[in-house]
């Protein structure tokens, strides 16, 4: 089954001050699929008509963060935030649905004021009624480790073995895996490996180069000729979302897509 590649509107095509107007620009550049990191700016019926109206599929959006502009990043984990969490995934829930997207990365926050064991409480019991009340609407419910070293700082999930630690002890179908190239060989390298042992968990892929996090060619520490016919050879059949920051015009940067030999 061919590899389906989704376009990170959040950070493609920013060219284009709106993220309405990018689902336009990335149907034009040949992409079926898209994905986005944080919506919530727009409205959603916007966003939902923009998107039916170029024709394709928003596979991905993140659960909304919490307060970026104090450091938050996400508040599944926060002790001090269950409510504001599950309240705030019922808005994520809506723009979801408008969009028609049926996968929704929920995010941990950042560890400073907290002890671990207090958070790692906290996150699970999200985690469990996250993933039941996304169930109902049909929305698969993913967890991303994300590398603390260079992108987050401080942050809860930082590991891929403790994220499906996390997943096995949760213990619900709908609890999948989001497996980030950029963030796996930034923080334990073996993809090969780990893209085999966790496959049987992973619910979505996405693809940056290591370490400019700009475009998955050849220009880095990552293989992604030979990551692409991994993913091939093992199966996977999900989506791999695009989310690079171009290093000049988005355009520009799609050469990539021609220079690997990959079909849109």
């Amino acid at each position: 089954m061919p590899l389906k590649f989704a376009a990170n509107i959040s950070m493609l095509f920013q060219e284009i001050p709106s993220m309405v107007g990018r689902f336009k620009a990335a149907k034009d550049a040949g992409f079926k699929y898209v994905e986005c990191t944080f919506p919530y700016a727009e409205g959603s019926e916007e966003l939902g008509e923009a998107c039916k109206e170029a024709g394709l599929q928003h596979v991905l959006i993140n659960n909304w963060p919490g307060k970026m502009e104090k450091g938050e990043l996400g508040m599944a984990a926060l002790p001090d935030r269950v409510q504001d969490f599950r309240m705030q995934l019922e808005m994520a829930i809506e723009y979801a649905n408008c969009l028609n997207c049926k996968r929704m990365h929920i995010m941990a926050g950042r560890t400073s004021r907290y002890k671990h064991e207090e958070m790692e409480e906290t996150y699970l019991d999200n985690l469990r009624f996250a993933a039941e009340r996304l169930q109902k609407e049909g929305i698969m419910c993913l967890i991303e480790p994300l590398n603390s070293r260079i992108t987050a700082p401080n942050y809860f999930l930082s590991n891929f073995h403790t994220g499906v630690e996390y997943i096995k002890k949760v213990n619900h179908p709908n609890l999948k895996l989001q497996f980030d190239v950029f963030h796996a060989q930034i923080i334990s390298g073996d993809l090969t490996g780990n893209l085999k042992k966790y496959l049987p968990y992973i619910g979505h892929i996405q693809i940056a180069q290591v370490p400019d996090r700009g475009e998955p060619d050849l220009n880095g520490e990552v293989n992604y000729k030979y990551i692409f016919q991994l993913l091939e050879d093992i199966g996977y059949e999900g989506y791999i979302g695009c989310e690079y920051k171009p290093r000049a015009t988005t355009q520009e940067g799609l050469k990539w897509i021609e220079e690997l030999g990959i079909k849109l």
